[in-house]
């Protein structure tokens, strides 16, 4: 890894080396804080979690062939190089920084309320098509996660996707410090983490701290249409780039026609030019989701040809509206996380599928003091949905799912007090030849209904 020497970060994490004089001048081959992980030569980081402190596998995984580890305690009798530190996440972060100074790579950075991770897909799958581009994986978007993204980069890589989730103040700013984006990408402002930002104009100010450690000369790319970004006039001298639904932007769509579960097509307009696209996910948020990639493409010097490419061969990933088609049922997976934007976007979707439409939902977490009225807000537009059953989980959905009956006495709606309950019930509820929504936020662990229904 590129300058990664012992002695670089010893010198970076304001620690202590010790061991043999000669080994702080080698270089590291890879970072890992999953002792799992750990291969020949390469630096162990043990986190002190609430439930595990990973000091305790630092003699296995060097014995596995570590070069070193950092540790937040001195090592008696240790026969291999270490790094004494104050805190070790902290140290991680540090280095992170460091070696994505070394590489030089232009990074674009990506977050919002709703749909970052299918928005940064979006984009590396159009990047790709003229870069060798690393992107995020999984929800490794956090103070550390972020980090052990920024490590999997090598020299050859030429571009950096970075995806960016918060949920408090301040923490923007500690994940922009490390990534110091060129490119600068915001989706939406909603309402998510309510319970620390207190509203929508909470949520903008902290995302937009990223603006504070915008790489000079950078760029802005923000959602025109959302009432709360199109208020961004300027950041440090750069003007932002708007994408939307309105000819008024630089980059804006039209003639969009949802072609149901399928996808959407629709004609891109990009400073002035225009091409045809089919966006292979339904919903009219991934038109937007194209749109960022189309402005981001253009930044980085793709054609309409190469972008109009990148974005036809995007490819869904697991709980994030994927289509999981069985013997039985076609299944929308979108169980990773929600909040009542995102969740209703998906209701809206799943109108569109063959046979029963189905939204099997749970409770939404991280919604402060209005989590009650929000959960009824989703209740209300479920019931104004062209769908056939809803079936409402959780203690808070038991809200949504009053709220679904009240509003229209029409629409079957089923209530279970949890997870278990459904699961027990599910074969009742369901029915061959139905299009089936999963969705709620991830610690309500709904990818076991999706499992379930995929046993069926």
């Amino acid at each position: 890894m590129k300058n990664l020497t012992l002695e670089n970060i010893t010198k970076v994490c304001g620690g202590v080396y010790f061991g043999a004089a000669d080994a702080i001048y080698r270089e590291v081959t890879s970072i890992t804080t999953d002792s799992r992980k750990v291969e020949e030569g390469c630096l162990f980081v043990p986190i002190v979690g609430e439930r595990v402190d990973a000091h305790k596998f630092i003699p296995d995984v060097m014995a596995k062939g570590a070069l070193a580890t950092l540790s937040e305690r001195t090592l008696e009798n240790a026969d291999f190089p270490y790094i004494l530190v104050e805190s070790t996440l902290q140290a991680v972060k540090d280095i992170a920084e460091f070696y994505l100074e070394q590489l030089q790579i232009p990074v674009v950075g990506i977050t919002g309320s709703v749909g970052k991770t299918s928005t940064k897909e979006v984009i590396a799958s159009v990047l790709k098509e003229k870069y060798r581009t690393l992107k995020t994986q999984g929800n490794f978007n956090n103070e550390l996660g972020l980090p052990l993204t920024v490590f999997r980069l090598r020299d050859e890589d030429e571009i950096a996707v970075l995806e960016m989730g918060i949920s408090d103040f301040g923490e923007m700013s500690r994940l922009a410090k490390i990534a110091r984006p060129e490119t600068s990408v915001i989706t939406n402002i909603g309402t998510c983490h309510l319970e620390n930002l207190g509203d929508r104009d909470g949520v903008l100010k902290a995302k937009t701290e990223v603006f504070d450690f915008l790489k000079p000369g950078g760029h802005i790319v923000l959602n025109g249409d959302d009432d709360k970004l199109c208020t961004v006039k300027e950041a440090h001298g750069i003007q932002p780039v708007f994408f939307g639904m309105s000819d008024c932007y630089p980059v804006y769509a039209d003639e969009i026609v949802s072609h149901g579960l399928k996808g959407m097509s629709c004609r891109i307009h990009l400073y002035g030019e225009a091409f045809e696209v089919m966006v292979p996910m339904p919903g009219r948020h991934m038109v937007y989701n194209a749109l960022a990639a189309a402005a981001v493409g253009r930044i980085y010097g793709l054609t309409n040809e190469e972008i109009k490419r990148g974005i036809e061969s995007l490819e869904a990933i697991s709980g994030r509206f994927k289509m999981i088609e069985t013997e039985k049922f076609l299944i929308v997976d979108d169980c990773y996380n929600a909040n009542p934007m995102s969740m209703k976007a998906s209701l809206d979707v799943l109108q569109d599928g063959e046979g029963r439409r189905v939204a099997i939902l749970g409770d939404m977490g991280e919604l402060g003091e209005n989590e009650i009225a929000l959960h009824e807000e989703v209740g209300m537009h479920a019931a104004h949905c062209r769908i056939d059953v809803c079936i409402c989980t959780g203690d808070l959905c038991r809200h949504m799912a009053e709220k679904a009956a009240a509003e229209n006495p029409q629409l079957t709606v089923i209530y279970e007090s949890d997870r278990e309950s459904l699961l027990s019930h599910l074969p009742e509820y369901v029915k061959e030849g139905d299009t089936i929504l999963v969705k709620a936020s991830h610690f309500m662990k709904f990818e076991e209904v999706v499992k379930a229904l995929q046993e069926m």
